[in-house]
């Protein structure tokens, strides 16, 4: 692919993720009112709810991310991308339409069967990338989620004043419109030359795990990514059920943290990994993203005023400039006609993390809130958090320290 034609590709998958984002972040102002409403719950209850309800989606993406990862090395990602988008749009309705919990669970359990658009997504940015602007390609993957992020919860604030159902039908509409403009405007990126036959044995979720041995050179980074996965659930499993307990927020108000959050990741991920690459090179980029998670998360933790989790995101999303760094250097040790099998393990992994990470940090939450119990602490999970992705760094310093000894 010409120079001009990868530029239009990653754009063309920039629009498609954004609209995805906005599609999912309409709804998470509204997820744990209508838990409540359906279940007939309270805040602990509806955390747990929650978080069985993120499980449920996360067994069945573990199962089928490998198999979807297998077969857009195979036909290409373009048709695997349009699967996951399409399937979003009915889990969408699925949760309008839902008059128990049960139905909020079927509708979840569609999403992670079709869910591979971030998957398929990375596997994209690898064909079209060179190895000088492959971090900042991947950079547009958390740009185009943190703008979406600016935008949905923002649009989820708003359209939940004409009720809590409402701003899920507006994501649905959002889902189908973008599998169609991908249907018509997403080019392919997979050449033929660089496709692969479909094994079985390389496309189940086990299948695709033990195949990273292959790459001894990243299985401690792999190790790392797992542990940054479970500690970030803290944020993206307890946010909504943390500040309505601690400080009472409202749909809106959380609608608008959740957009503020999504500001700051698109200014980290859409710019300042660029800069971050270029001045402290990929191992030293994730070194520094990991010291802000942490400090991020055990600011947050110990917030005892709203305004201050708005000041603490900063420092979080700092964090993010050890992603791309580490996606960076996995995706340099793995061949072309792989690239879509690396990305749909990793899938794999943080879909495995998104059963563990939920029910761990919803779990806490839930424990040290109730208050029959004897600490009352919301702000755990972060605190968990912070502890975890220290670990992480140390594996990571570890690992990279190998690679440089060889």
């Amino acid at each position: 692919m010409s120079q001009t034609g990868s530029k239009k590709a990653i754009l063309f998958i920039f629009i498609t993720l954004l609209i995805d984002c906005i599609g999912i972040g309409i709804i998470i102002p509204v997820m744990p009112t209508l838990i409540q409403n359906l279940g007939h719950a309270n805040i602990s209850e509806a955390s747990t709810i929650g978080g069985w309800l993120n499980v449920s989606y996360a067994i069945m993406q573990f199962i089928m991310s490998p198999i979807l990862g297998g077969l857009s090395d195979k036909f290409g990602r373009r048709p695997v991308l349009l699967i996951s988008l399409f399937g979003l749009g009915i889990d969408f309705i699925f949760l309008f339409l839902a008059p128990t919990l049960g139905w909020l669970f079927v509708g979840r359990i569609i999403a992670g069967i079709c869910g591979a658009s971030f998957t398929t997504a990375s596997a994209y940015i690898a064909d079209v990338s060179t190895k000088e602007n492959r971090a900042q390609n991947f950079g547009m993957i958390g740009a185009a989620f943190g703008l979406g992020f600016i935008i949905g919860p923002a649009l989820g604030s708003a359209f939940s004043s004409f009720g809590v159902r409402v701003p899920f039908l507006v994501a649905a509409v959002l889902s189908l419109i973008n599998c169609m403009y991908g249907f018509f405007i997403l080019p392919e990126s997979l050449k033929k030359e660089n496709r692969r036959n479909f094994e079985w044995k390389r496309a189940n979720p086990i299948g695709s795990l033990l195949h990273l041995k292959k790459y001894p050179a990243i299985l401690g980074l792999i190790t790392s990514l797992i542990i940054i996965y479970i500690a970030g659930h803290a944020a993206q499993s307890t946010w909504m059920y943390i500040t309505i307990e601690k400080f009472k927020w409202t749909e809106g108000i959380n609608g608008l943290s959740i957009s503020f959050v999504g500001l700051t990741i698109a200014i980290v991920q859409g710019g300042l990994i660029k800069v971050a690459m270029n001045k402290l090179g990929a191992k030293k980029s994730v070194y520094t993203g990991m010291i802000f998670y942490i400090i991020g998360f055990m600011l947050f933790a110990f917030a005892n005023q709203g305004w201050m989790m708005f000041a603490f995101m900063i420092p979080y999303a700092l964090g993010g400039i050890a992603g791309p760094a580490m996606q960076t250097i996995m995706s340099g040790q793995v061949p072309a006609n792989a690239q879509g099998e690396l990305q749909g393990a990793i899938t794999s992994l943080m879909s495995l993390t998104s059963i563990v990470g939920p029910l761990l940090m919803t779990g806490l939450f839930a424990y040290f809130t109730d208050r029959a119990n004897p600490v009352y602490f919301p702000g755990v999970p972060f605190f968990a958090g912070g502890i975890l992705t220290a670990f992480s760094l140390l594996i990571a310093w570890i690992a990279l320290r190998k690679q440089e000894l060889k």
